[in-house]
């Protein structure tokens, strides 16, 4: 059993598309100021868990939910749960960054304004904090005013993960962050990563083992929407109990 601080729990999850089940009873503790990684192949689920923590599945048609999933010692499957709410409490950062059609600067201020923070002084503060976090300040501190367009892929993925950060969320999911980078934008976010787990809980979803291998603390191997196996990246890279996780993690299927 894995002794953890736990910030996310998942008790039972059973998620159906129409009559097709794409996760199967899921139940797995996340740990707190951590990085958690989320591996398997494509239709396994990792993506479909990751939007039932920050409830954009509510967007989803044909739609059941069975099972819990607790942040603290909050239901956020409760009816009462109010989802706007709740994703600022989660913040995502998906595969293809989208920057708004906006300069830098306001790419970082736009949700801090909808917050009520109109003082420049407090926006400024917020901006550069924010991409101080996100590795990506000394690129473009002297051209905030730009547009975010102008930026390289690997920039504007670092944008949308300091606008993520603007927010002061507890918790950062990533969705396949990196799957359109090359090596040296990839390891400008994951060193993001590993500076930003002091202050945040991460779950990084990513088909690249060799990336869940180097920079999470825990990791979990999903196949056709059942959790295979849980532990820690050590022991799951090293020692993994089941024959499929040691399949998938050297390539023997993806």
């Amino acid at each position: 059993m894995i002794t953890m601080d736990i910030k996310i729990k998942v008790d039972k999850l059973r998620v159906f598309f129409h009559k097709n089940e794409v996760l199967k009873g899921i139940i797995i503790n996340v740990a707190k100021n951590m990085i958690t990684g989320f591996m398997g192949p494509a239709g396994s689920g990792k993506s479909t868990l990751i939007s039932i923590l920050n409830r954009m599945i509510d967007f989803e048609d044909g739609i059941k939910i069975e099972g819990r999933a607790f942040i603290d010692d909050m239901n956020i499957l409760d009816r009462g749960i109010n989802p706007v709410s709740l994703r600022r409490r989660v913040g995502t950062v998906f595969a293809v960054p989208i920057p708004l059609q906006r300069s830098i600067f306001e790419n970082i201020a736009y949700g801090p304004r909808l917050k009520g923070i109109n003082d420049k002084a407090e926006l400024h503060r917020i901006v550069a904090d924010s991409l101080k976090k996100a590795f990506l300040w000394d690129e473009v501190k002297d051209r905030l005013e730009i547009s975010a367009n102008k930026l390289s892929g690997g920039q504007q993925q670092r944008l949308c993960l300091a606008r993520t950060l603007a927010l002061k969320p507890e918790i950062i999911l990533l969705d396949e962050p990196c799957s359109g980078l090359d090596p040296i934008s990839t390891a400008k976010i994951e060193e993001a990563l590993n500076e930003l787990k002091r202050d945040y809980t991460i779950i990084l979803v990513s088909n690249n083992t060799k990336q869940i291998a180097r920079i999470t603390d825990y990791s979990a191997f999903f196949y056709l929407g059942e959790l295979i196996e849980y532990g820690t990246t050590e022991k799951i890279f090293t020692n993994p109990t089941q024959k499929k996780t040691e399949d998938y993690i050297s390539g023997k299927f993806g």
